[in-house]
């Protein structure tokens, strides 16, 4: 019954905290004039989509993309951060980002394969579970349950929605059992000591995030780990003394060039903090590669990523450790 009843009390909050998105989706599906923005990005993609799709047909690449894109791998990074709390020395955290699940057959199979065995303290995903930026999300669900059902992380699953997400998702997933965090803060406990898990809104294209008011819990100097969509809080984050930012979005580029890197990023921010390990004042951060695709269901020199993040404290003097990689845990 006690169970029941702080899992309705979350579905309330929930609600009311999703009630500024569903204001910008109704508006955007009535043709608003706050969604030219969204509109016109929109456009673009499906515009990009058919001429990407088309190219990579003449020139036979299309079909080792799609095998591209169904072999994540796992990267395994360690931060050494000043403020990391003594009880949470060696903590792990499983980044799951962009999924994008029902863009490709058999990715939900395969990241389930990749994830059999994981040791992790707390998971967290940070939006883009929908493939497509509008119509149903009804192919998203039973592909994440496949995921989120085997995940047994003692801290829990926490995630945010992204620019592709529709707020109906953040109830299906709270359904199954995640705590999503729409502009608001959770405390994790360990050892008498804490880590707050901050969420925002996605400030991409819907732009209801308020960091701001998901801090108002949060006491000074609390150590905390920012969940945003993308990396285009980072000036913002850093002011608000935020300790370590995790994202995606970007996919790292997907379709990587050789020696010319990726052609397209789509972030309003420096280029270096839209893939791997960052830095900013004396914030870090890390841009997931992303596990699924958007526009085309392919990817070149750039591999779909499970991310596990391990905490450390910053001694006097701190290697920067480069991540490594591996096909299964």
């Amino acid at each position: 019954m006690a169970t029941s009843s702080i899992g309705l009390q979350l579905d309330r909050a929930l609600e009311l905290r999703l009630a500024r998105r569903r204001a910008v989706e109704t508006a955007f599906r009535k043709g608003s004039p706050r969604s030219a923005h969204r509109d016109s990005l929109a456009l673009r993609e499906r515009f990009l989509s058919v001429t990407l799709r088309a190219a990579l047909k003449l020139t036979g690449l299309y079909s080792r993309g799609m095998r591209n894109a169904l072999e994540p791998v796992v990267r395994e990074v360690r931060f050494e951060l000043e403020g990391v709390p003594a009880s949470f020395e060696g903590f792990r955290i499983l980044h799951l980002a962009d999924l994008h699940i029902d863009g490709m057959e058999g990715l939900a199979e395969v990241i389930v394969e990749r994830l059999a065995g994981l040791d992790a303290d707390v998971c967290v995903m940070t939006g883009d579970y929908r493939f497509a930026v509008g119509g149903p999300c009804e192919q998203v669900y039973s592909r994440m349950w496949k995921i989120l059902r085997g995940l047994r992380p003692p801290h829990g699953v926490f995630a945010i929605l992204g620019n592709h997400d529709e707020s109906e998702i953040a109830v299906e997933l709270q359904g199954f059992g995640v705590r999503m965090l729409i502009n608001e803060a959770v405390k994790i406990n360990q050892g008498g000591e804490g880590l707050w898990v901050v969420g925002v809104d996605d400030p991409h294209r819907y732009g209801c995030d308020d960091l701001e008011g998901a801090l108002e819990r949060v006491p000074p100097g609390a150590f905390k780990l920012l969940l945003a969509h993308s990396p285009e809080l980072f000036s913002e984050a850093a002011h608000a003394d935020v300790d370590f930012y995790l994202c995606g979005h970007t996919h790292a580029g997907q379709i990587c060039l050789p020696r010319i890197g990726p052609p397209l990023m789509n972030a309003d921010c420096p280029r270096s903090y839209t893939s791997g390990r960052w830095r900013h004042g004396e914030m870090h951060g890390y841009t997931s590669a992303g596990l699924g695709c958007s526009l085309v269901p392919v990817r070149y020199n750039c591999p779909p990523e499970i991310t596990v993040i391990e905490l450390a404290r910053k001694p006097d003097s701190a290697p920067i450790m480069a991540p490594t990689l591996s096909g299964s845990f």
